[in-house]
């Protein structure tokens, strides 16, 4: 296991330190991401891997990197993340996976209005859910809560 410090080289002091959790739902229920296709995405900026594949620490091209882990089948976890780079690799993995963000105690931040419906109940009516589609606009929702 890998474990990320502020003081780890490649880990800037502005990096996000709490968890935030890429998925999948249908019909309020949780449903399986297409790992293969969040690889596709993640691969080429891995810059770190676990022996098992299940951890991969990623950098952008704004040398900002983030620790991702996999989490089988239905969930892939993003921390210590932070920076532009990252953010636009977010949006990218999600529209890749059509999946939502979903920052712990809120929001969450789906795709197009018409997710909320796919949503849980407990997710679409306790927390804030917010229409994000861009890197920019995903790093301003998550700073503003």
């Amino acid at each position: 296991m890998v474990v990320l410090r502020h003081d780890s080289p490649g880990v800037k002091k502005d990096s996000m330190s709490f968890d935030i959790f890429v998925c999948r739902f249908q019909n309020g229920e949780p449903a399986t991401l297409d790992m293969s296709a969040a690889h596709e995405v993640l691969d080429p900026y891995a810059v770190v891997r676990g022996p098992d594949t299940d951890f991969l620490l990623v950098s952008a091209a704004d040398g900002e990197e983030a620790g991702v882990y996999f989490n089988h089948p239905t969930g892939i976890t993003f921390n210590r993340f932070g920076g532009g780079g990252i953010m636009d690799l977010l949006a990218v993995l999600l529209r890749r996976l059509d999946a939502v963000l979903v920052v712990p105690g809120g929001p969450v931040m789906i795709q197009r209005d018409g997710d909320r419906e796919l949503l849980p109940a407990a997710l679409r009516d306790e927390w804030p859910v917010v229409v994000a589609r861009t890197g920019a606009e995903i790093d301003r929702v998550i700073r503003a809560s």
